[in-house]
Order: structure tokens, then sequence, then C-alpha cells
């Protein structure tokens, strides 16, 4: 089982980074217009999470990439917060507040593999 949601865990966040470049709108939606320079904000957050999804893979670099995602999720966490306060087309409510304490589930399951 732990092979299986470390492949999970690489996979979820390999295909969230891809997905910050094939539909950056989307991305760009949710950050907070007081944080400077949105575009570059995106891509890099996309990059890490390729770049950690994939260092996941490898045992030496497996904790630094689960301490990495751990930063970026903590580092996003405003980003959904301001989601959750805007609202978002097509996504109820309640579901947008679930996502929130999910942030800090995904920030357990990274720390598990430290």
């Amino acid at each position: 089982m732990y092979l299986i949601f470390l492949y999970l865990m690489s996979g979820i966040y390999i295909f969230a980074g891809i997905m910050h470049f094939v539909r950056p709108r989307m991305y760009l939606r949710i950050i907070p217009p007081y944080l400077p320079y949105p575009k570059l904000l995106n891509a890099l957050s996309g990059a890490f999470e390729i770049l950690f999804g994939i260092g996941l893979l490898f045992e030496n670099t497996r904790s630094i990439s689960a301490f990495g995602i751990i930063l970026l999720l903590l580092a996003v966490f405003p980003a959904n917060l301001y989601m959750y306060q805007r609202g978002a087309k097509g996504i109820p409510k309640w579901a947008l507040l679930l996502r929130l304490p999910l942030q800090f589930l995904l920030i357990v399951w990274a720390y598990s593999y430290t």
C-alpha cells in the first residue's frame, strides 16, 4: 500500500503541475489580488508541483520532495481561502469549504514520506 499511495501522490502533483500550464486561467483566477506577479506565481507553483511529484519517485529525493510539497501546500493555502471567499463558478460553496481542511490532510499525507 505504501508504494500505491506514493505513486498516487506523485501522479496527483505531476498532473496538477502540468495543469498549471495547460489551463493557467483556472489557477490565475484563484490567486489573491494582493499577491504580485500572478502569472509567475502560477508557473512557479506548477513547476514545483511537477518537480516534487517526480522527486517523490526516487528514494534519495523523496524526503526533500515531501517537505517541498508541505511548504507548497502552505504557500497556496491563501489561494484556496480566497477561492472559498470569492466562490468559484460551478463549484458549490460547501465543496470549497471542505477543500480547506483537505489541505491539512494532504500535508499529513506528504509528511508520511519524509
